[in-house]
Parts: C-alpha cells; structure tokens; sequence
C-alpha cells in the first residue's frame, strides 16, 4: 500500500522559510515522479512542484520559482520542498503527491494517483 505523509508545516511571517517533507512508503522514488500542490480556502487545487524520477529534473510553477526548491533523498524516500521568501498569498494546504508513472511529471492532479493527508501552510504579513 502506498502512503505519503507530509511534515513540517506551520505558521510564519512574510520573508520567512519553511521545509516540508514528504515521506513515502510503498513506492520507490527512484520510479516514480513526486509533486506538490496546493490548496488555499475557496480556491481550486494548484500545482506547487514536481521532480522526476529518472533525472531529478524539477519542475515549478511560475508563482514559486525562484522561491521555492523541490528535492529528493532516495535513501530515506522522502521529497522535500524548501519554501523561502514566502508571502502571505502562499498560504494553503500543501499536498504532496505520486505521480502515476510519467517521465516528465506534468501539473494536472489527475496524473497523480496517490496523496498525503496535507500540511497546513500560514504566512502571515
């Protein structure tokens, strides 16, 4: 069975930085493609992040480049998402998520087929 659990969210001020972590179990990183997305209230999911499991390429949206940084530990089958000079419109519930098995992961969550609980995400100005 396959399962992704997310850590690491929380509360903090504009320009502040968060790490979250998405521990994977069930399936190898090394075989499939991770992403993260996003949901803030009354909005529509979005998509954050990704990074493929073949060349560690990543992926962002255009609203976190710059920003935000998506990475991998094969050992520990956990992905990570460095977010740096955050603002108050970053806050949402952050998911991670496994893609269905993609090269090159796209930014639809319907490419994806298994998902964590979330991790609420509060930037405050």
């Amino acid at each position: 069975q396959v399962q992704l659990v997310e850590s690491g969210g929380g509360a903090v001020q504009a320009g502040g930085s968060l790490r979250l972590s998405c521990a994977v179990s069930g399936r190898s990183l090394s075989n499939y493609a991770t992403g993260w997305f996003r949901q803030a209230p009354g909005k529509e999911r979005e998509f954050v992040a990704a990074i493929s499991w073949r060349s560690r390429n990543t992926y962002y949206a255009d609203s976190v480049k710059g920003r935000f940084t998506v990475s991998r530990d094969n050992a520990k089958n956990t992905v990570y998402l460095q977010m740096n000079s955050l603002k108050p419109e970053d806050t949402a519930v952050y998911y991670c998520a496994s893609n269905n098995g993609a090269v090159i992961p796209g930014t639809s969550g319907r490419e994806y087929d298994y998902w964590g609980q979330g991790t609420q995400v509060t930037v405050s100005s």
